[in-house]
């Protein structure tokens, strides 16, 4: 593990960040812990390939374990992200996610999907059908 990614893992806000997804009635219906190659990391931000954070960034999500999950909920998408916070944690509102245990931009704790299109190629980068406990 490379020492910048010890301060985030460190704190171990997966608890936390559940208990907050729970008390906004967004249920996981579907959770694991990975550790990605820089590979893997790779492909699941190609999309920002040609962005100047892409090397830091994937980077980082290949340093250490990383928890996934699948919510499901009214507007999950958009409760998920006004959870979450701005991008920028300095930027983000009090009490976001990411207000409460980011470090850095490119550290910032969570990551979610920014439309149904977006989820659907995620949810399928990390699990497959049967993985998912879905209504």
């Amino acid at each position: 593990m490379k020492p910048d990614s010890a301060a985030i893992l460190g704190q171990n806000p997966i608890f936390e960040v559940v208990k907050r997804l729970e008390a906004n009635d967004l249920k996981i219906i579907a959770m694991k812990m990975i550790h990605l190659t820089q590979t893997q990391a790779e492909g699941f931000y190609a999309v920002h390939r040609e962005r100047p954070f892409f090397g830091g960034l994937t980077d980082f999500m290949s340093s250490g374990p990383a928890v996934v999950m699948v919510l499901e909920g009214e507007n999950a998408i958009a409760r998920y992200r006004d959870l979450m916070g701005a991008t920028n944690y300095k930027e983000a509102a009090e009490g976001t996610i990411r207000r409460d245990f980011a470090t850095d931009i490119e550290k910032n704790v969570v990551h979610g999907s920014d439309a149904p299109e977006t989820a659907a190629f995620e949810i399928g980068y990390f699990f497959n059908a049967f993985e998912i406990n879905a209504r």
